[in-house]
């Protein structure tokens, strides 16, 4: 997978993901801030949502629709939207600012009309949250931009998850990640689940971790356990407040985070190391030397060769291979032993 030139996959290092959210407060000045502090961090993107109240739920006073939780408890789910969506009318600014500041900006869609408005502007990723992920008729307008989509799985069991695959591919998409979630705010360690990212990477896609942890943790083990791609929610000021600070890093941490994704993702390695004939450290260990003088022509015998430190001579298990072949030149105590060295 590749977005907006950049390659994903085990062979990279993690792409990282600012999801900015609604920590903007539905200022657009606050937004372009959060973008240009994100691009300082070492993200590799910087993610928005696209929605308004309507494209969420209708105005209603019914008691289904009464936020129950602080700080919003007492408002209904449209006044909530209203007072938090940033107008769409900013987000071509907001694709400028990224530009400007040399990080990729992608967003999640919530309807089919703020799809047409991020192709509009170019947008090279879709994020599909995990609350839309059955929502067909979404996936069916994402799929149809032929850009990259990256699915959150929070809500969804396996049979979910395999359907909206199912509807994206046969909707055009090839490039489909998939980002393990844990849909709690903020999330512990303890309930991460991250063996949920063996079954996802068995589906075909690349993996991904949504975290919603504090820390670094969950994310390094995931990137150990094979994700290419970390997102997690980008503050300026958890003091600042809204619906997603309490579970939102703040640009310092930010940093750690891509640092320590990084060194994780560094620290896998190659796995051909096992295949190589010597490894770093090897001088240290035991080899075959000379122990006592032999003349050219004499036999190695058991008092002429041991196995001792350091390991610049021929292996210990080539011991009985010597034994009883003569040298080829005369050898002096503390002389490693070399196969040229033996008729």
């Amino acid at each position: 997978m590749q977005i907006k030139g950049r390659a994903i996959g085990r062979d990279q290092p993690p792409y990282v993901i600012a999801e900015i959210s609604n920590n903007h407060l539905a200022d657009v000045d606050r937004a372009c801030r959060l973008i240009e502090r994100a691009a300082e961090t070492g993200a590799d993107a910087v993610k928005i949502q696209t929605y308004d109240a309507d494209s969420l739920t209708i105005d209603s006073d019914r008691p289904e629709f009464i936020v129950r939780t602080p700080p919003w408890e007492g408002l209904n789910y449209y006044q909530l939207y209203r007072k938090i969506a940033l107008p769409a009318e900013h987000t071509a600014r907001l694709f400028r600012v990224a530009r400007d500041n040399g990080v990729t900006l992608f967003s999640s869609p919530f309807d089919e009309r703020a799809v047409d408005l991020l192709q509009g502007l170019d947008c090279p990723a879709y994020k599909i949250a995990s609350f839309e992920i059955c929502d067909d008729p979404l996936l069916r307008a994402v799929a149809r931009t032929g850009r990259p989509v990256i699915v959150s799985t929070g809500i969804a069991n396996k049979a979910d998850i395999e359907e909206t695959l199912r509807v994206l591919r046969d909707g055009g998409s090839r490039d489909v990640a998939l980002m393990h979630c844990v849909s709690e705010y903020p999330a512990n360690a303890a309930d991460m689940n991250l063996s949920a990212l063996d079954w996802l990477s068995s589906l075909g896609c690349p993996v991904g971790l949504s975290d919603h942890t504090l820390d670094n943790l969950a994310a390094m083990l995931a990137v150990a356990r094979g994700a290419v791609m970390v997102e997690k929610h980008f503050t300026l000021s958890r003091t600042d407040g809204g619906p997603d600070a309490s579970f939102s890093l703040e640009p310092d941490e930010f940093v750690s985070l891509v640092a320590a994704t990084r060194q994780a993702w560094e620290a896998l390695g190659d796995a051909e190391i096992l295949g190589r004939e010597r490894r770093s450290g090897s001088e240290h260990g035991r080899s075959l030397f000379v122990v006592r003088p032999i003349a050219a022509g004499e036999a190695f015998t058991a008092e002429h060769v041991r196995a001792i430190r350091p390991g610049l001579g021929l292996p210990p298990r080539s011991l009985p291979q010597v034994l009883g072949r003569r040298a080829r030149r005369e050898l002096t105590r503390g002389e490693p032993l070399r196969w040229e060295d033996i008729e």
